[in-house]
């Protein structure tokens, strides 16, 4: 195998463990042992242990004394961090979307803002199953890809693959009365774009994303001191 081809193997490797770490399959706290990883895959220790260092390089995960490398628990401050960037972002990208929103678009925006809603009461009910948080980022998606530009996105994408996104799915699951704000926030959201209401549609965003970064960071407060118990 060449260099090359083991540069491509370990990034491939990193990108599954992310997803399986960002969809809630790992979930915060959990080990992740490298013989296990390395059965599962089909694979040697080799390149396991290459990609969870390169996931440790970005914070995804750590290694904890007595228990080698686990899914990190992010701090709450580096939650609010970069949630106040990232409404910044956000609210620019929803100031540059307003002009370039079609009737489709806005069409899609209610259904994924619905089908968010709906499958978080369902799965809190238990009358379905999973909930990755795919709803929302659909949401949030397709006003990135209306501000035209692409670097904002890349950013924004960046800020969001810092956290796994279940646990967002998570907050909005066990809080009903977050739930529904949020639900509403993003329909005012979309009645400002609509309306072509720049100013509205910015400030709508940037007010949506901090209070969402702090629901975001008290949920981590609350589980920071138990999740490694057990």
């Amino acid at each position: 195998m060449t260099t090359t081809d083991g540069n491509a193997l370990v990034d491939d490797l990193a990108a599954r463990i992310r997803a399986r770490i960002m969809s809630g399959e790992i979930p915060i706290g959990a080990p992740l042992r490298q013989a296990e990883l390395a059965a599962q895959f089909g694979i040697s220790r080799t390149p396991v242990r290459e990609a969870l260092r390169q996931l440790q390089s970005g914070g995804l995960i750590e290694v904890v004394p007595n228990r080698g490398a686990v899914v990190r628990v992010p701090a709450p401050w580096e939650v609010r961090e970069a949630y106040e960037v990232r409404a910044e972002l956000e609210s620019l990208a929803a100031r540059r979307a307003v002009d370039r929103l079609d009737d489709a678009t806005i069409a899609e925006l209610r259904t994924a803002n619905t089908a968010m809603y709906e499958h978080s009461v369902a799965v809190a009910a238990g009358k379905a199953t999973g909930q990755d948080g795919s709803e929302n980022d659909q949401f949030h998606g397709l006003i990135y890809n209306a501000s035209g530009n692409a670097r904002l996105t890349r950013m924004l994408i960046e800020i969001n693959d810092a956290f796994p996104r279940n646990v967002s799915a998570r907050v909005l699951r066990d809080y009903t009365r977050y739930r529904d704000e949020n639900f509403r926030e993003h329909e005012e959201i979309v009645d400002a774009l609509a309306a072509g209401d720049r100013d509205r549609s910015a400030a709508l965003m940037r007010e949506h994303v901090l209070r969402s970064g702090e629901h975001l960071a008290q949920w981590y407060e609350r589980r920071s001191s138990t999740v490694f118990t057990g």
